[in-house]
């Protein structure tokens, strides 16, 4: 899946010598993902050619004699352009030296796992470890005292956690596992194993408690009835008939329809974006948009960064989405005014995915070309892997402490 990397902020520097250097912010999906120097980009190309010879894009070439304006925006347009080619970052890229830590992951239901990883650990090799690879991920979440949930973003394959959550402009991040599809029929392909079965259970009573999932009254008494007599096999079957189960569920926004100015509430899953519009009037309106009728859809900047010396949260306060939705031989553009621009690409772009792939395996004779979900494919759990699972689990310190987050019963200094 592709990344979007821009530099939308350079900086000059004075160095060591009485000399001057430029650092460049190098951003990914509209979040700070470091910050670095000509050089030392210079010296991470120089590593890659080494390995991929001259299959990389051009890299801008090195000037001895100081730079005019001109020239200095035209290398920071070039290094952007290098970057998104399609370069994937590792960790040589934010030159962090190795060493043994403890990163804090927590689960749905509010538990903490404390994984022992190396600083250099990619947010994929963190999953690998615990077998959660293809159809769960990691996430930069943030938990309101009000109970709310917001998913700040979905770490990439290639991200470090550590790295991501020192580099944070948000304030009381923390990485949460989730998981990370949303066509609710793939959880038929884990219920066989005890371990993720839990993972599941645990994301849809949390979902249920955020009000994400949508029951009705009677689903409600139900579900906690079956929770009450801990059958997670039957409350995850009565699950997926509730409305938005398996959805993600972003911040309130505003949108331009049915008019400028409208408050929304996306959830996306199941093959759709489901809006709940709130009119100038206070009346709600429900819209539905299948993406079998999303045409395209592309994330733009509405305004520059010019704080540049102090936090830089100016870039995802000014994004908007904007998809084009075919319906009565009329194409019009919805627009999304929303900091989750990015992370809404990436749901519709997992969205289009999976629906390629599941129309790839019902049709093995047609030449279906499936968008990459990354370099791993997903693989039914096995059954033999949930010792090592739960031995994980067992090994790592785990706990409801008091003086932590517990989800559902938030208390004060938690997420």
């Amino acid at each position: 899946m592709k990344m979007h990397f821009c530099i939308p902020v350079s900086q000059q520097r004075p160095d060591a010598l009485g000399g001057r250097y430029v650092l460049y912010s190098v951003f990914l999906d509209g979040f700070l993902f470091c910050k670095v120097r000509y050089s030392q980009l210079h010296r991470w190309n120089e590593q890659l050619r080494r390995v991929f010879g001259n299959c990389l894009p051009p890299f801008p070439t090195k000037h001895y004699l100081a730079m005019t304006a001109s020239m200095a925006e035209e290398r920071r347009d070039r290094l952007e352009r290098y970057l998104q080619t399609g370069m994937c970052l590792n960790s040589h890229t934010l030159n962090i030296p190795t060493k043994k830590t403890a990163l804090a992951v927590f689960l749905p239901d509010g538990r903490r796992i404390d994984v022992e990883v190396l600083t250099s650990d990619t947010a994929e090799r963190v999953l690998e470890v615990n077998f959660l690879l293809g159809y769960f991920g990691l996430f930069l979440i943030r938990r309101f005292p009000e109970g709310k949930l917001s998913v700040v973003k979905k770490l990439a394959d290639f991200e470090l956690p550590c790295a991501s959550l020192q580099t944070s402009e948000v304030e009381d991040c923390k990485i949460g596992l989730r998981k990370w599809y949303l066509d609710p029929a793939l959880d038929s392909m884990l219920m066989d194993c005890r371990a993720a079965g839990d993972l599941l259970y645990m994301q849809a009573v949390q979902d249920i408690e955020i009000e994400w999932v949508k029951p009705t009254q009677a689903q409600r008494e139900e579900l906690k009835a079956l929770q009450e007599k801990e059958n997670q096999t039957k409350f995850l079957e009565l699950s997926q008939e509730v409305r938005h189960y398996g959805y993600i569920q972003l911040d309130p926004c505003t949108c331009n329809h049915p008019e400028p100015g409208c408050g929304v509430v996306l959830s996306i899953g199941n093959n759709e974006i489901s809006c709940c519009v709130t009119l100038p009037d206070g009346q709600t309106q429900d819209i539905a948009f299948q993406m079998s009728g999303v045409k395209c859809w592309q994330v733009t900047f509405l305004g520059t960064l010019l704080d540049t010396d102090g936090p830089q949260r100016t870039l995802n306060q000014n994004l908007e989405l904007r998809f084009q939705y075919s319906e009565d031989s009329q194409q019009p553009w919805f627009v999304v005014y929303t900091k989750q621009a990015f992370f809404l690409s990436s749901c519709l772009k997992k969205m289009i995915s999976e629906k390629m792939s599941k129309l790839a395996e019902e049709n093995p004779e047609m030449q279906i070309e499936v968008p990459e979900q990354g370099r791993s494919k997903k693989q039914p759990f096995q059954l033999s892997q949930q010792k090592d699972y739960f031995n994980f689990l067992r090994k790592s310190k785990m706990k409801k402490a008091e003086d932590e987050c517990v989800w559902g019963t938030l208390t004060e200094g938690g997420l």
